[in-house]
């Protein structure tokens, strides 16, 4: 653990040191891999998370079960995500959000929700690929619960794609909570297990665009998250899930 936690602040440490050129989407990947690569976790991914070919952004639309999640999908490719204003406070995590120009909003702020999804398509109109968790809360494992429809309608309006994505983590082969950050866990308390857990994985699944003619929101939502589960019970190996000890087992919290 002590090892691990002098590479994490090793790879902070350049990170910050990189001044404005973190920015850079080459070298913001290669910050967020060495983040991982400081913790031990290995990164079993493939891209592009940005739809190729088209006029438009993409709507990246991942599930959610923990921190890692933002590195992780950094670490495939650096895009603009939406997150809760919180995230931006995080240690490790919020620093590497800003630089992507991460947006972030008060979630409990139902009346700035019109001109979220408003502002969202505007981007995607524009080109901007940007990544959301439209579960708004963290599970224990993937792919958790139904994703919320509001941002999809940011997609409709734009007539942009949305990539759905899967991300989960995995010890020798199992799908593995030990990275999940729910219910009254503290980052820190989540950074010491994982930095206490050998051969953990972090797995990104870019699932296949779908595209917004014929769906209203509440469809799209539902075929997004559809992918999402179908990549994640489509996984090698067994879907039997170690508890950690922190939580009681089978406990699904929400952050």
């Amino acid at each position: 653990m002590l090892r691990r936690y002098a590479a994490l602040a090793a790879a902070v440490s350049r990170a910050m040191a990189a001044g404005g050129r973190i920015a850079e989407p080459q070298a913001l990947q290669r910050h967020a891999r060495a983040v991982l690569d400081g913790l031990g976790i290995g990164l079993e991914a493939a891209g592009p998370l940005r739809v190729p070919g088209t006029v438009t952004g993409t709507l990246v639309v991942a599930n959610h079960t923990s921190w890692l999640d933002v590195v992780a999908l950094l670490a495939v490719e650096p895009v603009p995500l939406i997150a809760k204003r919180e995230v931006a406070a995080w240690p490790v995590v919020g620093g590497l959000a800003r630089r992507t120009g991460t947006w972030f909003i008060d979630r409990e702020a139902l009346r700035e929700l019109p001109c979220v999804v408003r502002d969202l398509a505007a981007r995607l109109r524009d080109g901007e690929t940007v990544a959301v968790f439209p579960q708004a809360t963290t599970w224990c494992t993937a792919p958790g619960g139904p994703f919320r429809r509001a941002t999809f309608q940011a997609a409709l309006d734009a007539g942009a794609p949305v990539r759905p994505v899967a991300v989960d983590f995995t010890r020798e082969g199992r799908s593995s909570t030990a990275a999940a950050y729910v219910g009254d866990d503290t980052f820190a308390s989540s950074l010491r297990r994982v930095a206490a857990t050998d051969a953990l994985g972090a797995r990104v699944r870019v699932c296949a665009p779908l595209w917004p003619y014929g769906h209203d929101r509440r469809s799209l939502a539902a075929a997004a998250h559809g992918a999402v589960s179908a990549s994640c019970a489509g996984s090698t190996g067994s879907r039997a899930h170690e508890s950690f000890r922190a939580r009681e087992p089978g406990m699904l919290g929400s952050r």
